[in-house]
């Protein structure tokens, strides 16, 4: 495979721990494995004196010192104002409260678009919360021959008392890569606000809060080389007008009054230094000259993640296309690394299993996006994911498709190995 000039996946493969145990990591879409010097940087917030957050005390001031960095960090990762930048324990749970926060602006007769192509974290909230508003549910459908979510689709349900629009900017399923900027602009049209899931996205390319046309977005830190965190960024101008439950004495000021008790500093750190590894990700191994603009790094560094992958993706692609009984069922023009694969006559969690047992880690299920799988028409069993990251070699490619091979010429799987994976196996994210 032809790589990216400029991208060197030892030296990145090298500073990730984990991948030493030996694994084929294809189970990115649930959780990335963590550079060394993010490991570094929790450690270190964690030795230093901590405190919650003030200007007195050493430990105060680390505290305070980490959280406004990490807000800068995020606010270059994902193109958004840091002063918009909230943090959480999932990127579920801020979804949640800010589901509730806006749902207090909603009145009865007033419509919520959500989509059959989005992880039920960017679809139950919504739902919920316009039960509880009295406001109507749209849904919007995706084409299942090709896997598209198109501007249309969203087009069709929209009208004039559409307050609010979710959508997903990567599928975490099939990968489909719907043009948010359109969809935006027809909801901003009829005055709908659009939240945007830029989980899956997040993780193969640079993320901009005003190309989605988002009003707000929200990932996990978890999914790009990060510990486990969820981030919510909306303009501030948006949060200003909302009242999120909180405690009476906890700050109004924002983006803090959305943040429920004491943030997880060590984490935060962390963060920030997920991102500044990503950032490093396009300068020469052991240049002592980078570019002071962060922003400008990441973008650079994500071209460089996204042309690496899609270019072992294709690769993948064309292979498994060739063998027989196995069907993939990512097919959209533009997507993400996250390929969804089934195979004639046989369970995905048979499939999984077998995978796993020859140390190529894969997932199988529907990963909480159980409309998009019924759409697809696989039900509750869903297919088994092949999802690729930053690190994903060709040699974990090659692991990945002698694997398949293999496991197509077993004419018999023993029953026990399905049970095995029936028992074990949860449905991830």
């Amino acid at each position: 495979m032809t790589r990216p000039p400029g991208y060197d996946i030892n030296a990145l493969r090298a500073r990730i721990p984990a991948l030493k145990a030996g694994s084929a990591h294809f189970d990115g879409p649930g959780g990335t494995q963590v550079p060394q010097p993010v490991i570094d940087a929790i450690a270190q917030a964690l030795a230093g004196p901590l405190c919650n957050r003030g200007g007195s005390t050493a430990g105060e001031r680390n505290a305070e010192a980490i959280v406004l960095e990490a807000r800068r960090a995020m606010g270059d990762f994902l193109g958004a104002d840091p002063g918009g930048v909230v943090f959480g324990r999932s990127s579920t749970q801020l979804v949640y409260d800010f589901s509730r926060a806006l749902a207090k602006t909603w009145r009865p007769g007033d419509e919520v678009v959500v989509t059959r192509l989005d992880h039920e974290c960017n679809v139950r909230p919504w739902v919920q919360a316009a039960a509880e508003a009295g406001a109507v549910v749209r849904w919007a459908d995706f084409d299942p021959a090709t896997g598209e979510l198109l501007p249309e689709h969203i087009r069709e349900v929209l009208s004039e008392r559409t307050r609010l629009v979710a959508v997903t900017a990567a599928s975490n399923l099939i990968g489909t890569r719907p043009d948010t900027l359109e969809i935006s602009r027809a909801a901003h049209r009829v005055g709908a606000v659009v939240h945007v899931d830029a989980a899956q996205l997040s993780a193969h390319a640079s993320v901009d809060l005003d190309r989605l046309g988002a009003d707000s977005v929200s990932c996990s830190a978890y999914k790009f080389l990060g510990p486990h965190l969820g981030v919510l960024a909306a303009r501030p101008e948006l949060l200003y007008d909302l009242s999120p439950d909180k405690l009476q004495a906890s700050t109004d000021s924002v983006p803090e009054r959305f943040e429920l008790g004491i943030l997880p500093y060590a984490v935060l750190a962390g963060v920030t230094a997920t991102v500044e590894f990503l950032a490093g990700l396009a300068e020469p191994t052991g240049s002592a000259v980078a570019a002071t603009d962060r922003r400008s790094r990441l973008v650079s560094s994500m071209r460089l993640v996204e042309a690496h992958e899609d270019a072992l993706r294709s690769r993948i692609e064309v292979e498994l296309r060739g063998l027989s009984d196995v069907t993939l069922h990512a097919r959209a023009r533009r997507r993400t690394p996250t390929m969804l694969m089934t195979v004639e006559g046989r369970e995905p969690l048979d499939l999984f299993q077998y995978l796993a047992e020859r140390g190529v880690d894969t997932g199988a299920g529907t990963f909480y996006s159980v409309a998009a799988s019924h759409r697809l028409g696989l039900g509750d069993h869903g297919g088994v994911r092949v999802g690729l990251a930053p690190y994903t070699s060709d040699e974990d490619a090659d692991r990945l498709l002698e694997g398949v091979s293999d496991y197509l010429r077993l004419r018999v799987r023993p029953a026990r190995r399905l049970a095995a994976a029936t028992g074990t196996s949860r449905p991830g994210n």
